[in-house]
């Protein structure tokens, strides 16, 4: 029976993992992709332009 005690927690954690990933890959995509999208894109230009307008330097490219 120390079998059973010494997998359970993994095959636990394997299950709960599981669901997680599986939680997260149907929430990508489907009717509120361009709405997030949107939302992301809004906050990017929001922050460039803040940086724009307090002068600071491009960020510089290697």
């Amino acid at each position: 029976m120390e079998y059973v005690s010494a997998l359970l927690p993994p095959v636990v954690m394997a299950a709960f993992f599981t669901a997680l990933v599986v939680t997260i890959v149907k929430s990508q995509g489907g009717p509120n992709k361009a709405k997030e999208d949107a939302v992301v894109d809004a906050a990017f230009a929001r922050a460039e332009a803040t940086r724009q307008a307090d002068g600071s330097a491009e960020p510089s490219s290697a």
